[in-house]
């Protein structure tokens, strides 16, 4: 495993669209399909990896707590399955069933998606407001597998909470950590 930041790049920029499969639905979904009112939460997660897998109760918790809020989560699994096959799309699709996902779990064979959004590990997330611009780019909070801190979600939290007020996201974000992507 390959610790990985995410990569550190201007907040501001417009989401890209894109239209992947979603695993669980079986149909394919955009970014227009699955953004928030409010805010969308972009996750960019895989099934094996232990820095997801540490976290994945709270990504759960996360999407159903702010469900009602006008915020949307969406998650993308871009690793490369022919050397990763357990990141393959019917084990995607159990994965999601297992944890409960309350959000889509999209398929991006070709890492295209990943490509634009520029990221780099697992997890590594994103939220943008309601125009589709990324306002936050950080870990999701600063628990991490082994070392003793509480899975809270406490910085997505925070900026999360800080967008439905209208208060101004801190530009202090602490990069997310974990597996690099699995590339081709």
């Amino acid at each position: 495993m390959a610790e990985t930041p995410t990569t550190d790049i201007p907040l501001g920029f417009t989401a890209p669209n894109f239209s992947l499969p979603d695993v669980i639905s079986e149909k394919d979904l955009s970014l227009f399909d699955v953004k928030g009112e409010k805010a969308t939460l972009v996750m960019f997660i895989c099934n094996h990896c232990p820095f997801v897998v540490h976290v994945i109760d709270e990504l759960v918790k996360l999407g159903e707590d702010y469900l009602d809020k006008g915020v949307r989560l969406v998650a993308i699994s871009s690793n490369d399955v022919e050397n990763y096959p357990q990141d393959g799309p019917e084990l995607m699709k159990k994965f999601a069933i297992e944890n409960g996902f309350p959000f889509p779990y999209l398929f991006d064979e070709s890492q295209e998606v990943a490509k634009a959004y520029d990221a780099s590990c697992t997890p590594d997330f994103s939220i943008l407001d309601a125009n589709l611009n990324c306002v936050y780019r950080g870990q999701l909070d600063g628990s991490r597998p082994g070392n003793g801190v509480s899975v809270d979600g406490g910085d997505v939290r925070a900026a999360l909470d800080a967008m439905l007020k209208g208060n101004q996201i801190s530009q202090f974000q602490i990069p997310s950590l974990g597996c690099n992507i699995k590339w081709k």
